[in-house]
């Protein structure tokens, strides 16, 4: 028999949402994909939000019915579960959870597969403590469960979890560091315009800016159900970009110097990432693993949460100051190597291959001897 260490890879099958809905945890597993097949693997995808047919693509359009038909597509190609020998399965929070991850558990248990449920929502205490028999059944099915940061393996642990954390990655080739000399105020932001990410605050904090700076210029990417509202609230110098592939990032990044986040529901914001990797100081407020990615004066600034005038205190103090904002920005760079495929890489492979598992006193089930 072949032991642990010298067998080939296992097929794994991620199951995840696809780039067609753009946000971390579809960047996350694209990304998985691609360095997985060039170190080896085989690893198949199975997007929660599968194409719909042609004709049937206007029910996307209709609330309800497009989650009704997401799901008669969805669910069926989970039948692909059985050529897999791991199956990876990233993971949100509420109706999310039961939608997408419960069914690809099931199916995953039902054929004796190994299961790493990957979670990543910021909202996993709230999640865990009120959804009750809607997820704490379901969550003991996986034999691992992964998550990005410390923040979340503390709140999975006063559950009573166990987790594995395994950072999330950024593939620093497609960013090009550049040193912001001088340093002006063209400022960026990348989240969704969803209410969690209090882009509101963003846009009142540029108004305090633009008083100051009137050169001043905000690129804001992203989309989402707050679009209407925040557009009315733009004055003069606010660009919304709208939806923004992964290929076009890097020069999204390029093109600015200082990055903004004011997320009130977070976790280990990939954008972050992205941010560091293209020199970008990054002003932030400290929500979920925040804190530890940017830590305030030595890789960023830290601001109090929906306080716009201390987000506009910090980007100002940056321009002050542009030798400290420099200086941050190395910093950062050089921090943001521990997010990347190299530093994991062996964290994923022995959660592949069991070694985890046997590592912690969990008895493997037969079909992994």
């Amino acid at each position: 028999m072949k032991t642990l260490e010298t067998r080939p890879h296992p097929r794994v099958a991620i199951v995840a949402a696809s780039l067609d809905i753009l946000g971390g945890q579809g960047v996350q597993a694209d990304s998985l994909m691609q360095v997985l097949v060039q170190d080896g693997y085989r690893p198949m995808f199975i997007p929660i939000n599968p194409v719909y047919p042609w004709g049937l693509r206007w029910l996307r359009r209709v609330r309800y019915l497009r989650t009704m038909a997401n799901q008669s597509l969805y669910i069926p190609s989970l039948a692909m579960l059985a050529a897999a020998d791991v199956v990876h399965i990233f993971s949100a929070s509420y109706l999310s959870f039961l939608l997408a991850p419960v069914p690809a558990l099931l199916v995953a248990r039902a054929l004796n597969k190994r299961v790493i449920l990957h979670y990543h929502s910021g909202e996993a205490d709230d999640h865990l403590t009120h959804w009750g028999r809607l997820v704490h059944p379901w969550l003991k099915l996986a034999d691992v469960i992964v998550v990005p940061s410390d923040y979340l393996a503390g709140v999975f642990a006063g559950h009573g979890y166990q987790t594995r954390v395994i950072r999330n990655v950024v593939d620093l080739s497609r960013f090009v560091y550049r040193e912001r000399q001088p340093l002006r105020p063209r400022l960026l932001s990348t989240r969704n315009l969803e209410p969690y990410y209090r882009i509101d605050i963003v846009l009142e904090a540029f108004t305090l800016i633009k008083a100051r700076l009137p050169e001043a210029i905000l690129t804001v990417a992203g989309y989402g159900s707050e679009e209407a509202r925040l557009r009315q609230m733009a004055t003069e110098g606010v660009r919304f970009v709208g939806k923004v592939d992964p290929q076009s990032m890097p020069q999204l990044c390029a093109e600015a110097d200082i990055f903004l986040n004011a997320s009130v529901v977070d976790n280990q914001p990939v954008s972050i990432l992205e941010a560091f990797a293209s020199g970008l100081p990054v002003v932030s407020t400290p929500t979920g693993d925040i804190p530890a990615m940017v830590r305030h004066h030595e890789t960023g600034l830290i601001v109090r949460p929906a306080d716009a005038s201390s987000m506009a205190s910090a980007v100002l103090q940056l321009i002050d100051r542009p030798d400290e904002a420099l200086r941050m920005a190395r910093q950062a760079r050089k921090e943001v190597s521990r997010y990347t495929w190299p530093a994991v890489r062996e964290q994923w492979a022995a959660v592949y291959d069991g070694h985890w598992s046997l590592e912690h006193g969990r008895v493997p089930r037969e079909s992994e001897s």
